[in-house]
């Protein structure tokens, strides 16, 4: 029986990984920090079969220590700050977390045991302002965000310890991936939310900023398969995790609110692109996964139209049992 150690468990990747690797007969850690508010709401349901270990990935003995106690084959780094928007206002701690965060993890993997497989969470922000169409393994990587800067460094440091020390190092560069268990500050689920509750005449307007931005969105359940299958090969290597597919915020809008019935919902967007403007944006993102599809066999399952109308019924359910 394999063990797995994740980081960043209680995430929406974390919580869809950790599942996945259940149904394969891992034995499952996560890692969490010691907080006294603690949010395990997407893995409640299978908290009795995985064990919670204490650690931060800004305290490099922690992490030494949960490697000494769960003895992991496999360890999965999805721990960050995530989201881009909070990197303008917080770039030092993004810096911590989601670049030296991942330096100290690979250290604590080299002195602990150095045969221990690793997955770097990395990212398609990391293309930023793309200088080519579609993304792939090779693509100049240009990122417009203290997020993109960080999982930039991330990326290469897990490149370099693979080449320096031998590990079995792997980085996944995942476009965006969406489903239910996203959080409400992302665009994508804060539509499905808004369109449910728009459906049920608890809210009447939504808020966007850049209708025109575009994305390949594809679902993060069918997105931790091919983190799994990067550590089961041979040799340890980077890959693009995409749809190949690239839709506008204004698609994903409007056919969230068709799956509710709603054709004039245009009547129910309130622009706000200076609420929602940042520094630097990235309008133009979506991947090239031939690698991952020669090397891995993988291919994603769930479409974009069936990806919106999962979040949208989601929130449609969550908001009905939530009563007024």
């Amino acid at each position: 029986m394999k063990k797995a150690l994740i980081t960043g468990i209680t995430g929406q990747d974390g919580s869809y990984l950790a599942e996945f690797l259940l149904e394969k007969g891992y034995t499952v850690y996560g890692l969490t920090r010691r907080t006294s508010t603690v949010s395990n709401e997407r893995i409640k349901h299978i908290q009795d079969k995985i064990e919670l270990i204490q650690g931060d990935l800004l305290d490099q003995s922690s992490l030494s220590a949960a490697l000494l106690e769960t003895q992991p084959d496999e360890v999965y780094n999805l721990a960050a700050q995530s989201f881009v928007k909070t990197s303008w206002n917080q770039p030092v701690l993004t810096g911590e977390f989601t670049a030296l965060g991942v330096t100290r993890m690979l250290e604590a993997i080299r002195s602990v045991n150095p045969k221990i497989k690793f997955y770097q969470a990395s990212s398609s922000e990391m293309f930023g302002k793309v200088t080519e169409t579609p993304q792939k393994e090779t693509t100049r990587f240009y990122p417009r965000s203290p997020y993109g800067v960080a999982k930039v460094y991330g990326h290469y440091i897990t490149v370099n310890y693979r080449e320096s020390y031998d590990l079995f190092a792997c980085s996944g560069l995942l476009f965006n991936h969406e489903s239910p268990r996203r959080g409400l500050e992302f665009v994508t689920r804060k539509i499905s939310h808004a369109v449910a509750r728009i459906h049920l005449g608890k809210q009447k307007k939504l808020e966007l900023g850049n209708l025109d931005a575009k994305r390949d969105w594809g679902f993060a359940g069918d997105y931790v398969e091919a983190m799994w299958l990067m550590l089961q090969q041979d040799i340890p290597d980077d890959y693009v995790i995409a749809t190949g597919e690239n839709h506008s915020v204004k698609e994903f809008v409007e056919l969230a609110f068709r799956t509710v019935g709603i054709t004039d919902w245009k009547q129910h967007i309130e622009p706000n692109k200076e609420e929602y403007l940042r520094p630097a944006e990235v309008d133009y993102l979506v991947g090239d996964a031939t690698k991952a599809r020669k090397v891995l066999r993988w291919k994603p399952k769930v479409d974009f139209k069936l990806l919106v109308e999962m979040m949208v019924t989601a929130d449609l359910e969550i908001e009905k049992r939530n009563g007024e």
